[in-house]
């Protein structure tokens, strides 16, 4: 199993994954706080930040 996912794939299982850096080398620091923690459920589709709409990378929080 893959340790870190990309926006639009979807989650392996339910549990709290976090912002592991923007898929376009964009600037990280614009990502807030309060967004860098989700909660999904298995087969949920891994979102966008929320601040800018960029693509992301998501790692399970452990």
């Amino acid at each position: 199993m893959a340790d870190r996912y990309k926006t639009g794939e979807k989650a392996p299982e339910n549990g709290t994954y976090e912002f592991d850096g923007l898929v376009n080398s964009g600037n990280d620091a614009d990502v807030t706080e309060d967004e860098k923690h989700i909660e999904l459920s298995s087969g949920d589709t891994f979102p966008p930040t929320r601040s800018n709409k960029d693509a992301a990378y998501w790692k399970k929080a452990k």
